[in-house]
């Protein structure tokens, strides 16, 4: 293990006195090294510290499977037509022959049937899409849920939430490219959502689609998109994450020897690069087997995209399913303004909601900074536990995700568990509301629950399973005393105390009036850290009387 408060650098000496160059590999190093200064580079950073936790790896699994998205995009283009002109299609799938089609669905059936491997690297690419996405998500949370997100990595917050954001919704361009049944259905729906904007969404909808839906730009106009505007962007904000990443340090968690001020871990390399390149082959092999196994978007079971089609049991992948969601329980409300125009409210209050579920977490760590005027560093990562507050509003939004994935599968649940779809949509309604207040109780209740756990564990010690008998005929279990790591694991979090509003008049006897975002911060600051949000810590005292009065038992 080693421990670092930061980076060195060291001077490099003058080339001039630089011993001669033993063959033609150093010599070519040397050449470089004149030019870039890698030397100083490799010998300031290959040697950095990072903190080893498996929580870390998430945020690898992005890394990889956005590698793994690139390397098969750029296989697939090469055979696949972003065109809707109509074609005959003449293939090895004979259901579908003879069938019209557009360029884009029959350039995907060959990939699929004719080009060597092209359907299995067609299910990595959209297999690692789904991961991708699924990884980014629940590595956000594991930042959320730890207080990661703290300053100075807000910015990096953003950066990642940016990342999430188009990830989900180059996804969604991508699925929609083969121009079938169902990815149709969903451009379709998409149209819908855009005309629903008041004023500027026919406007929108006619700059994007480049004419009445269908068209025949939408193809080559997402593909566009797909694989150069929002990838190129993605690119961007991912070396900006990775850099702040390294230029602020890592977080870690609570133990002996780690401060604010340190990092214990291993170096980059060889130890960390070792790992991560073995990892990278890992995560490869299995997105490689599930897509062997697995098979996503079956093209050609949907048949070529009909605007007076639908398929049943048309949903898209599952991280955009909560704004399908929203639009199925939504009441079809419509009103009529401005003389006889019609607002669908059924599609645009959904549409307005869909990007405030995201922005609520997203905006989070700026609301608790304020909340709390905290405006220090933090290094040390906390346990979700000992933010109760946090952690319960993190838990009731993931709720309140899930109840809304629930409701864009209305349909499948109703097909498959046999039950009403009516009851189903009224139940996603009611849900909506009611869900995330009870899952925010429930866990802020449960992670006092452990709060108070980890106190009697400091204080009494754990549970050893031995059985003693007293001498008046009393059984007791005898307790343990925890080691001094583990207490101090259990005790090093902090626990800030509530801001007060300032007195009502100053030594001078004069009234002091309180702002409204004063006594709201205020408010907000005891439902953060009053004694209802949190369990006060064992003090030494209280541990050195019960070990030395009553001992463990």
């Amino acid at each position: 293990m080693s421990s670092a408060s930061g980076t060195s650098t060291g001077a490099t000496k003058p080339s001039s006195t630089r011993a001669k160059p033993a063959n033609k590999v150093e010599s070519a190093a040397d050449w470089v090294d004149g030019r870039l200064g890698i030397y100083t580079l490799a010998k300031s950073n290959l040697r950095k510290i990072f903190p080893d936790h498996w929580s870390f790896m998430l945020g690898e699994i992005c890394l990889y499977t956005f590698i793994i998205i690139i390397l098969t995009g750029v296989y697939l283009t090469l055979f696949f037509k972003p065109s809707m002109a109509e074609t005959v299609y003449h293939g090895s799938y004979v259901p579908l022959n003879g069938i019209r089609m557009s360029e884009a669905y029959a350039s995907t059936m060959n990939i699929s049937f004719e080009v060597r491997g092209g359907l299995l690297i067609r299910q990595i690419h959209h297999w690692a899409a789904i991961v991708f996405v699924a990884a980014m998500l629940v590595h956000m949370m594991r930042v959320f849920f730890t207080g990661a997100f703290r300053k100075p990595r807000e910015i990096n917050w953003l950066f990642g939430a940016g990342l999430l954001f188009l990830g989900m919704f180059d996804g969604f361009m991508g699925y929609s490219l083969p121009d079938d049944l169902l990815s149709g259905t969903g451009i379709r729906f998409m149209e819908g959502a855009i005309l629903a904007v008041p004023i500027v969404g026919s406007y929108l909808a006619m700059f994007l689609y480049g004419g009445q839906f269908p068209g025949t730009d939408i193809v080559p106009r997402f593909f566009t998109i797909h694989v150069l505007l929002i990838p190129g962007i993605m690119l961007g904000l991912l070396v900006a994450h990775l850099i702040l990443v390294f230029y602020h340090k890592h977080t870690q968690f609570a133990g002996p020897g780690r401060t604010e001020k340190n990092v214990v871990g291993m170096p980059l390399m060889p130890v960390y690069m070792a790992k991560a390149g073995g990892f990278f082959f890992l995560v490869f092999g299995v997105i490689a087997a599930i897509s062997a196994i697995a098979t996503v978007n079956p093209i050609w079971a949907y048949g070529p995209y009909r605007p007076d089609q639908v398929s049943t049991d048309a949903q898209p992948d599952w991280y955009m399913g909560f704004s399908e969601g929203l639009i199925r329980v939504m009441p079809g409300w419509e009103i009529s303004v401005w003389g006889g125009h019609t607002l669908n409210l059924g599609v645009f209050i959904p549409l307005m909601v869909f990007p405030l579920v995201l922005a609520v977490i997203w905006l989070y760590p700026f609301v608790e900074a304020w909340v709390t005027n905290d405006k220090r560093e933090h290094h040390i990562a906390d346990r979700p536990r000992n933010a109760p507050v946090r952690t319960a509003f993190g838990a009731a939004w993931i709720s309140l995700y899930l109840i809304l994935l629930a409701g864009g599968g209305n349909d499948l649940i109703a097909t498959h568990l046999h039950l009403s779809i009516n009851t189903i949509t009224y139940a996603v309604r009611i849900g909506f509301f009611v869900v995330p207040v009870v899952v925010f109780v429930i866990t802020k209740r449960w992670c006092l629950g452990l709060q108070r756990r980890d106190k009697e564990k400091v204080l009494h010690g754990r549970e050893s399973g031995i059985i003693k008998r007293l001498p008046h005929g009393e059984f007791i279990e005898v307790h343990a005393e925890l080691s001094a790591q583990d207490k101090f694991k259990l005790t090093a979090h902090e626990q800030p105390q509530p801001i007060e509003l300032p007195a009502e008049v100053d030594e001078n006897g004069v009234a002091r009036k309180a702002g409204v975002l004063a006594k709201t911060r205020s408010k907000l600051s005891e439902g953060f850290y009053g004694e209802s949000a949190q369990i006060a810590k064992p003090t030494a005292e209280e541990h050195a009387e019960i070990t030395s009065g009553h001992g463990h038992h």
